[in-house]
Order: structure tokens, then sequence, then C-alpha cells
């Protein structure tokens, strides 16, 4: 069955395609916001925020055991594809 996901690792696993904001950035922007807090900011005055940066990762192997063509403009924004 095709299954996406945002999170990388789960194309590396298997999964067709995965689209999401890099684990390491988003990581970094949780980092930043609980400085934020320990240093005495409200939440309620810290910013809701949106990636800005999106990876896709999509698995070949599995479109190839499933019988799928993946488009080479797909292809093209891939941030990685594994073969």
């Amino acid at each position: 069955m095709p299954t996406l996901s945002d999170h990388p690792i789960f194309a590396k696993n298997g999964f067709l395609l995965t689209y999401g904001e890099s684990p390491d950035r988003n990581a970094a922007r949780g980092a930043e916001y609980v400085d934020k807090l320990l240093r005495g900011a409200k939440p309620g005055d810290l910013p809701v925020e949106q990636p800005t940066t999106f990876e896709v990762v999509i698995n070949l192997k599995t479109a190839k055991e499933l019988g799928i063509t993946v488009p080479p403009a797909l292809l093209a924004l891939a941030t990685e594809v594994i073969e």
C-alpha cells in the first residue's frame, strides 16, 4: 500500500514518500523556544511558527515493488532519492 509520512526515516524504511520539515531544523526550533522560556518569556507571547523549508524523500525501491512510476518532475523536487 502506498504510504506517506512527514519524517524521512520512514522512507528509508520502506514508505513510498515523505514530505515535511527537516527533523534537525524542527529540533533546533524547539530548542530555541525552550531557551526563550527558560530566559523568562511568557508562552503566550511566543509566536506560532510555520516551517519554511521542507524535505521530500522518495523510495524508488518501494515504488518499483508497487508498480508506480514516479514522475521526473517529482524526482527533481526530491531532497533524497532512495534506490
